[in-house]
């Protein structure tokens, strides 16, 4: 494969965002950018970020490619499932997929 795949990205999920925002500004010193009343991106904690209000569960890495659909090919045929198919979002494009040990990740390119 020659797309390199870095992590570049980290998303927290919290059913009380305000509350989680408001400790990471805090406790870490980061700053926010709102988008919409569900997601904020975080700035200034070294690496992408954001909080999406959503159930509280483990943080998804994400990775990032120039090549998607190559990304994509590559880690389904390396034995991973994919739990979301390709989408759009402001930015970019991303998949969702779940590696063979059960960890949950995500692969996305910029638009």
């Amino acid at each position: 494969m020659t797309t390199l795949l870095q992590m570049d990205y980290v998303e927290f999920y919290s059913p009380d965002l305000e509350a989680t925002q408001g400790f990471m500004a805090r406790a870490f010193g980061w700053d926010f950018v709102d988008y919409g009343p569900d997601y904020r991106d975080i700035q200034g904690a070294g690496i992408g970020g954001g909080v999406e209000r959503a159930a509280a569960s483990a943080p998804l890495i994400i990775l990032k490619t120039d090549d998607l659909q190559a990304a994509y090919d590559h880690i389904t045929a390396a034995g991973a499932k994919i739990t979301r198919e390709i989408f759009d979002f402001p930015g970019g494009r991303r998949f969702q997929f779940r590696e063979p040990g059960g960890t949950e990740m995500a692969v996305w390119t910029p638009a």
